[in-house]
This record gives C-alpha cells, structure tokens and sequence, in this order.
C-alpha cells in the first residue's frame, strides 16, 4: 500500500499492512532541538523520507503584508521585535524564551479594548486567493509520492487568546462576552476560510483544534464551550464537508477533553488528536468512541518517549496498536512535539516498532 491509501484504509476501518505512523511534528514543524537532532541522524534525507511517514503537510503561500503595520499595537519595544523576526502574520509577538523553543507570547490586542479597536486591527491577508494560488499542485504533487497530506486551517480559541491574552480573554467570557464573540467570529471565520481551500485543494485531512483543557479536565464549564465556541467549529466542518466530502476533519486539544467528545462527534470531527495518554486512557476511549471517531497520537511525550528506554517505547507503541488499533480508525504518532530529551534511540524504538508489529485484525 501506498501512504496514502493506507492512512485512508484506517481511517475508513478497512484492512491495512501496518498501521500508519508519524512525527507529530511533521504536519506543524519542527521544534529547532529536535530538527538538530533529526537532521545529525537523517544525513541528506529530510527526516519525512528517512522513516518513511505516511502523512505530511500542505502549506500555504507566505503573506504579501508588511509586518510594521503593526508598529502602533506592539509597544515601544515593536521596532526591535519585528526586525528580529518574532512577530507573526497576526502581529502576536513570540519573545525567545529562556528554554529551547518556548516562548513568551506578547499579545497585541491585552489591556483595555473595546469593538471599535478591536474592529480597526490590521488583520492578516488569510483570506485572499493569492495565499492559495499553488495550493492543488502542491497537494497534488505530494499525492503523486503516495503521501497523505494534511492542510493546518488554525485554531480559534487559542489563536484569540494569542491575540488578547488568556487572562484578558477568559475574563472577556464573563464580563464582556461581545468582545470576546467579535474574536472568536474573525478567527473563526479564517479557519472557515483556510479549511475549505485545503479541502478544495484536495488536503487529505483538515487540522483544527484548540487546546481546551488541562490534564485535569476543561479550562471553561462545558455550556461556555458550548456557547462560544462549538457552534463555529461545526461552520468549520460544514465549509470542509461543503468543498470536498472526502476531506477528514481533525481536533486537536491537549488534556482530558473527553467531557466534550460526544459534541465533538455531533458537530462532525473525524479524528481526536491526541488523546493524552496522561489524562486519558487510549483503551477506554477507543471502547466508548471508537465507533464514530478515529485517533492521532496516543504515545507519550511526557513519560516514554523523552525518559523511558527504547524496550518501553517499544511496549507503548505494542499496547497503541493492539488496543487502540484494532478494527482500525489509528494514526500512530507521539501525542505532541517530542521534548529536546528524547534520545535518538526513542525515536527508532517507536518506528521500529510500529513497522514490526503486524496490524491488529478487527
């Protein structure tokens, strides 16, 4: 089989010769420790090629904006951070943290606000057809390899709380819950966007998500998200449904999100990313779920993968496919970016693994 046709037999629980497998980090970047570690190991080959991934991803054209237009909302320090490059196509101002890749997020929007400034933003040109205009032949040519491809569309909480802060944001849904609809409306209404032209381009699978819960269960009651936020991801997977039915739609959050599951079933999403393995047991939710959603992820980031030996990745990796994989709706992948511990050796175990053990029979 083909990558391809492998990642879509799981997902449509027909039989496969392994289940497909990947770097988290393969359809959202690399993280600069591990793309050094990758790249000591992997020589000439991008690391994609190396293992032989069954997914990769589709990107759009970069923006044809000038990032000063947002000199007026960075501050006094704005000069600076756009002429060392922190400052994304939103005006968000990622400042070097002081461990790897972690950043401090400077948000643009934080402080006093109301919809007159927050309607005169400088928003960026997401929604303008120059962005897309290699779209279909890079998605095509990366199908014509025998790859799946999957098209990043964005987040919508995370990508407001980016913008005002998260303090601010979350006492926005309280005490000024128009400012905080405004928000999620203009990110919402560029994920729409971006998601229906990776389906129409062809994209395999449409990443969305926002992380909306901690390992202890949600950031907000259930009803809020109810509220605010699950009515323009449903928008969000009717527009995808709407350009190509044959797209599959991706949700990502970190946590024990299994409070919103069955909503996140209702409203459409295909496949749950990436089911937290320390918060959420893959066994259990593959029994309650499995049946209506598929899963990306499962092995863990926190524990095995950066501090276990290779024998234990080994037996994760085991216990993944026997128990979430069977009957199949899997894709084999560490629950998040791998941290700048994990040895190399870890990162064989897991593929080795995965190629060795035979997929499981329904």
């Amino acid at each position: 089989m083909t990558s391809r046709e492998r990642v879509l037999a799981s997902l449509a629980r027909q039989p496969v010769d392994r289940i497909p497998r990947l770097l988290y980090e393969e359809v959202i970047g690399y993280t600069p420790p591990v793309a050094e570690l990758l790249a000591r190991h992997c020589g000439d080959r991008a690391p994609l090629d190396y293992f032989g991934m069954d997914i990769t991803r589709a990107v759009l054209r970069p923006t044809a904006l000038p990032r000063q237009r947002f000199l007026p909302w960075l501050g006094p320090e704005g000069p600076a951070a756009l002429a060392s490059g922190q400052v994304d196509e939103w005006g968000v101002w990622w400042r070097t943290g002081d461990f790897h890749h972690f950043a401090h997020v400077q948000s643009p929007l934080r402080g006093p606000l109301d919809l007159k400034r927050l309607n005169q933003y400088p928003w960026p040109d997401l929604d303008q057809p120059g962005r897309f205009a290699t779209l279909s032949q890079d998605i095509a040519a990366l199908h014509a390899r025998g790859l799946a491809v999957a098209g990043y569309a964005g987040s919508v909480f995370e990508r407001s709380w980016y913008l005002r802060g998260l303090e601010d944001l979350m006492g926005d849904l309280i005490e000024a819950p128009e400012i905080a609809h405004r928000l999620f409306e203009i990110a919402s209404a560029f994920q729409r966007r971006l998601a229906a032209e990776f389906a129409r381009a062809g994209a395999d699978i449409v990443i969305t998500g926002d992380d909306i819960a901690g390992q202890r269960g949600l950031l907000m009651r259930l009803e809020m998200w109810r509220e605010f936020l699950r009515p323009r991801l449903a928008e969000t997977v009717q527009a995808v449904k709407a350009a190509n039915p044959a797209t599959r739609v991706f949700y990502h959050s970190d946590g024990n999100v299994e409070a919103a599951i069955p909503d996140l079933i209702e409203v459409g999403i295909e496949i749950l990313n990436p089911v937290q393995p320390e918060c959420m047991d893959p066994a259990v939710i593959k029994r309650r779920y499995g049946s209506r959603l598929s899963f990306w992820g499962t092995v863990s980031v926190q524990r095995t993968m950066p501090l276990g030996t290779p024998n234990e990745v080994r037996a994760e990796v085991r216990s993944r496919l026997r128990e979430v994989g069977r009957g199949g709706g899997l894709i084999l992948a560490p629950a998040h970016v791998l941290g700048p511990e994990t040895p190399w050796e870890n990162i064989v175990a897991f593929f080795e693994a995965a190629d060795e053990t035979p997929a499981p029979e329904s």
